[in-house]
């Protein structure tokens, strides 16, 4: 018995590897366009790391939102990939891009004027006019990576993870040329600054969803899934369980992702220091989140599949070797930030430069608080992509509500403003409001009745 186990494991935790390695790196890569715009940002100084900081964090919460609520096709596709149900597994693709582009083209819009929301926040307006530049600029590439994640979660849905990561990793150092190119305006080319950094993310994200489309449409064993045929065919029924599995995994998403977000506008208030400082961590902790995210959507293929199979024994399993697996992982990289806090911060501003003393000093702060919550975050992300395998969504949502906001931001803002901790503090209530959901989601997973 004790023998049958053991190999059960090991097998779930090879079958979770070979689809989490690709998935995470292309998450990681993916993540670097991000990384990459920041590090990009900092060689134009301290005052552009913060304005393109707020255009970023602002860009990436929708992005999150959105391809979170689209990434209700990675179950269901899985579920029906594990039937063995074709006919499923298109029209759930089909109605994805239906929700792609409903979702897509609002928001683009919504991102493109954005200064004016960030305005009434109270954020400097001096900054705004800079923040501006690269918004409109990456306005343009929403669409096509709202499109790109639905493709992704149905490549993934069917165990075919590999694609997706050489995708994104070409997509990745696309970006970095355009990048470059744009910003200091080689090839003959004008030099856009800011803004150029937006408009190389833009080109990535076209460059990927295209590539994806093309790779879906011409290799045998996905060809199979006709899943641009018919576009215009609406499903009401499919398309509502999207919304009734998708919805919920939004309102996680955006409810956490909110907290980062409003912990940045906050940081803003307290000045431009603090915030280029609390850009430099969070970018940083964000990029190690990014595995533990792609271990996260791997569990939910690995659940799912096994629904579909009906066994529920296994799918519980997968479940806990994933979260295994992520909280593993974010461990270490906890121990990275607190050993090294000063070379991750040198991959961002000169280190030496006078001027960025005081950044440095704040960021390196943030970034041993950060230490402390990685195993956290990379258990409470991998515990939600458990329950979304079992298509557990709505629950989820109010332990994200009570542990982020009740508790992360009441107690960031207690010890940041009540107790003078300032943005240390802050840092400090999004660690406990991790670790809070780290528990309960955890245990949710093991209490939820399997169907």
């Amino acid at each position: 018995m004790y023998t049958l186990q053991k190999s059960s494991i090991i097998s779930e935790t090879r079958a979770n590897l070979r689809l989490g390695i690709p998935l995470a790196a292309a998450q990681l890569a993916q993540s670097l366009t991000t990384f990459v715009d920041t590090v990009m940002m900092g060689l134009l100084g301290s005052q552009i790391i913060a304005a393109g900081g707020l255009g970023s964090v602002s860009f990436t919460i929708l992005l999150l939102v959105s391809s979170a609520i689209v990434a209700a096709v990675s179950p269901l596709v899985a579920e029906a990939y594990g039937a063995n149900q074709t006919k499923m597994v298109e029209c759930v693709v089909r109605q994805g891009l239906w929700l792609a582009i409903i979702l897509g083209i609002p928001l683009s819009l919504i991102i493109f004027h954005g200064k004016s929301l960030l305005l009434l926040f109270g954020q400097d307006a001096s900054t705004l006019e800079l923040t501006e530049e690269y918004l409109q600029a990456i306005a343009y590439g929403f669409l096509p990576a709202i499109i790109f994640a639905v493709l992704r979660n149905f490549v993934s849905g069917v165990s075919q993870p590999r694609p997706i990561m050489v995708i994104v990793i070409c997509g990745t150092f696309l970006n970095i040329a355009a990048n470059y190119v744009l910003m200091f305006g080689k090839l003959g080319l004008p030099a856009l600054g800011l803004a150029g950094i937006g408009w190389g993310s833009t080109l990535s994200f076209w460059s990927m969803a295209i590539a994806l489309i093309i790779y879906i449409k011409s290799e045998a064993t996905l060809k199979k899934y006709h899943v641009f045929h018919n576009l215009h065919q609406f499903d009401r029924k499919v398309f509502g369980q999207l919304l009734h599995i998708g919805l919920p995994i939004g309102m996680l998403t955006g409810v956490e992702a909110g907290l980062f977000t409003v912990t940045t506008f906050i940081m803003g208030m307290l000045g431009t220091v603090t915030l280029a400082a609390h850009q430099i961590a969070l970018q940083t902790a964000a990029t190690t989140f990014t595995v533990a995210l792609g271990i996260s959507f791997a569990t939910t293929v690995r659940v799912g599949q096994e629904l579909g199979q009906k066994n529920l024994k296994n799918a519980r399993l997968a479940g806990y070797i994933g979260i295994s697996l992520g909280g593993i992982f974010m461990a270490f990289m906890g121990i990275l930030f607190w050993l090294i806090p000063e070379r991750i911060v040198s991959l961002y501003l000169d280190i030496n430069n006078p001027a960025n003393t005081a950044v440095v000093t704040q960021a390196k702060a943030l970034l041993r608080v950060a230490a402390f919550f990685q195993i956290a975050d990379g258990i409470q992300v991998t515990a939600v992509g458990a329950l979304r395998g079992l298509k557990d969504t709505k629950i989820p949502v109010l332990i994200g509500i009570f542990a982020y906001w009740c508790i992360g931001l009441t107690s960031g803002y207690l010890l940041g403003f009540k107790l003078g901790l300032g943005g240390v503090g802050l840092w400090w209530g999004l660690a406990l409001g991790l670790a809070v959901a780290s528990i309960v989601l955890t245990w949710r997973f093991s209490a939820v009745e399997v169907k």
